[in-house]
């Protein structure tokens, strides 16, 4: 019930955490705390003090690998692969890319919330994140002060964001603008149809770059940031889903295309551009990232199976 409420109020929070609330008393019925097994009728009064992340014990490791596309004393900003989890997570304790920012230097006791006695948070310095199969641009904050106004930027949409997506399909220069929210009949994926719980605005513009044989290379650009946004709208907007993915599309039914997609192992999106206004010197930032060589070499077998050359010059602007 409490899980459920929250997502209608867009706040998203997993049935293990609101377990440890209820065993730390935070969850009251008519004002006294109130059990994980305690029946609760339709109009009963409930108070939900949240608690603070569990801390997490980030052990560094130099073997995680990345690029620092920029780095200063306020921020850095790393050029994630495919294939890396952003952050510590259930199935994922170990190996992801905060344990390689704690081996790269990264004060995890800077990012702690001292009042809540946190020697180290489940995400520190991580305002954004990007999907293990997505590779690109992430921007880390080095300070409290620093993740709070890049969180603002995110929050008010003043960010440039541009990712690159093979789809397959035949797709079009579109502009969607949708609700957004957890699939009814799947927590794990999120849909653009109907009324999906804990709704919210998504807007995605997408912009063709080529037309291939049965596949297209995009730009989407992000004007929200919500969970797996940009492949749920090409999947359920477009009917042309991110080539190799594997949650938002099923198996081409082109047996060269789905090779390529076999091949590549992910989803072929990556994060290409990121501008923003740096929270301390206030200057403007952009920072651009070219493709990894899996999702060039995707491009490249897709190009090989013939482009279709006359549609290509009619859409030439």
């Amino acid at each position: 019930m409490i899980v459920a409420e929250l997502e209608q109020r867009g706040e998203t929070v997993s049935r293990a955490a609101v377990q440890r609330w209820v065993e730390a008393g935070r969850v009251l019925v008519y004002g006294k705390p109130c059990k994980a097994s305690a029946l609760v009728a339709a109009g009963t009064e409930v108070d939900v003090d949240p608690a603070p992340e569990p801390s997490t014990t980030v052990t560094p490791d130099a073997s995680v690998a990345f690029r620092v596309v920029f780095e200063d004393e306020h921020l850095l900003v790393v050029d994630k692969p495919a294939g890396l989890v952003v952050h510590p997570a259930r199935g994922n304790w170990e190996g992801t890319l905060v344990h390689g920012l704690a081996a790269h230097g990264l004060d995890l006791a800077a990012l702690a919330d001292s009042t809540e006695g946190v020697a180290a948070p489940p995400r520190p310095g991580i305002v954004h994140r990007l999907d293990k199969g997505t590779s690109g641009l992430l921007v880390v904050a080095k300070s409290v002060a620093v993740r709070e106004a890049l969180k603002l930027l995110f929050a008010s949409h003043d960010i440039d964001r541009e990712y690159l997506a093979i789809v397959v399909g035949e797709a079009s220069d579109r502009r969607f603008d949708t609700l957004h929210g957890r699939s009814p009949g799947d927590r794990t994926k999120f849909t653009s149809r109907g009324a999906p719980v804990g709704a919210k605005r998504a807007i995605t513009t997408v912009r063709v770059l080529e037309r291939l044989a049965g596949t297209s290379l995009v730009a989407c650009t992000l004007e929200t940031g919500r969970t797996h946004q940009i492949r749920v709208h090409l999947a359920e907007q477009m009917k042309t889903p991110v080539l190799g993915d594997a949650t938002y599309g099923d198996r081409p039914l082109d047996r060269a295309i789905a090779t390529i997609g076999a091949a590549l192992g992910h989803q072929a999106l990556h994060a290409r551009v990121l501008g923003f206004v740096h929270p301390v010197t206030k200057k403007r930032a952009r920072f651009e990232s070219e493709p990894p060589a899996d999702f060039q070499a995707a491009l490249a077998a897709a190009r090989a199976l013939g482009a279709d050359a006359p549609k290509r010059r009619r859409t030439k602007r």
